[in-house]
């Protein structure tokens, strides 16, 4: 008996693993889909869209860079809560298109994994939420503590930045950033 309940039991806790495993992935699947409805939402009507009701953030741009096919949405702010669901807008910084630094950060190993093929000269698109669209060339990296990141708070011109965690491949967090700055080369569309 003991002999046949050892496989038993390791292969209900084995499921249950699977179940929680898939059940996370299913979960991430479908706020991906609701956050694009949510932006799709928000750029038609004008006004903000929250993906679920309870949410406590909301879609505030879409980054593309289609060189290397990557598109994701950004939300309102850098809250644990929002960056499990995507990269955050920095709350001190400008809105993209705006006279200033528009920060954008993300999780390395999830949403913002794209950044470490973005190369110099690499065109990145930032559609806001109300519809307007601007358009960046990445034109500088580089690897900073957290505590330093070099990005000045004054700045005259129309710049973004997107910054992740340093290394990429890292398994824990530490201390350093990947700053990726890019500059304004357009508008519309």
């Amino acid at each position: 008996m003991p002999r046949l309940l050892s496989p038993l039991v390791l292969s209900l806790i084995g499921l249950i693993l699977f179940g929680d495993g898939a059940f996370i992935h299913a979960k991430a699947w479908l706020a991906q889909v609701l956050l694009e409805r949510a932006f799709d939402q928000s750029v038609a009507t004008g006004r903000m869209v929250k993906p679920w009701s309870w949410a406590d953030t909301w879609p505030v741009a879409r980054v593309e860079v289609k060189r290397i096919g990557a598109s994701t949405i950004v939300l309102e702010g850098a809250s644990g809560q929002a960056l499990a669901f995507g990269p955050g807008h920095i709350h001190q910084t400008v809105d993209a298109g705006e006279r200033g630094i528009a920060v954008y950060a993300g999780h390395r190993d999830t949403h913002f994994r794209f950044v470490r093929n973005v190369a110099i000269g690499d065109v990145i698109d930032v559609t806001r939420a109300d519809g307007k669209h601007f358009r960046y060339r990445a034109d500088s990296s580089a690897v900073v503590r957290f505590d330093a990141s070099g990005i000045d708070p004054t700045a005259r011109d129309v710049e973004l930045v997107l910054t992740t965690c340093w290394p990429f491949d890292a398994v824990t967090s530490g201390p350093e950033r990947y700053v990726l700055h890019a500059t304004l080369i357009g508008t519309g569309e």
